[in-house]
């Protein structure tokens, strides 16, 4: 028996025997009052199962978010592709100073290239295979 099954038979206890002392004439008010007692403990007990759940939920969607080759956080992904739209200026500059239009093509190919590799890199979960749906409800299979 726990702490709170020991204060919940101490509550009754001290109903029962303010009945007692008291007579049939309070005996709602104190069933009442006990029954209070006990809804607030099943509120309370229900609210700390829902929040441990909702708690496990989401580190399980967090979890799921990342795939296992995924270690790059969301700076350096987001850092790349700065770094690589800043060099795209001098090398479109180069490549159409060299070869005009091909030149051009050529040079962004290679930056739209190192992009799609890093993407694919960084997110291959993402590419070529679907992502399992999260189940919406525990009764589900």
């Amino acid at each position: 028996m726990d702490r709170q099954d020991s204060d919940l038979k101490k509550e009754l206890d001290a109903t029962l025997h303010a009945r007692r002392e008291l007579g049939e004439e309070y005996e709602s008010a104190l069933v009442d009052s006990f029954l209070e007692k006990v809804d607030q403990r099943i509120d309370g007990a229900v609210e700390r199962r829902v929040r441990r759940q909702l708690a496990e939920r989401q580190m399980v969607a967090a979890r799921d978010s990342r795939s296992p080759g995924d270690r790059d956080s969301w700076g350096e992904r987001f850092g790349f592709g700065i770094v690589s739209l800043v060099l795209a200026i001098p090398l479109s500059a180069i490549g159409a100073g060299t070869g005009k239009l091909p030149g051009l093509i050529v040079s962004w190919l290679g930056i739209v290239g190192v992009n799609v590799v890093q993407a694919v890199r960084a997110n291959p979960g993402a590419f070529g295979r679907r992502r399992r749906a999260a189940k919406d409800s525990d009764w589900e299979d």
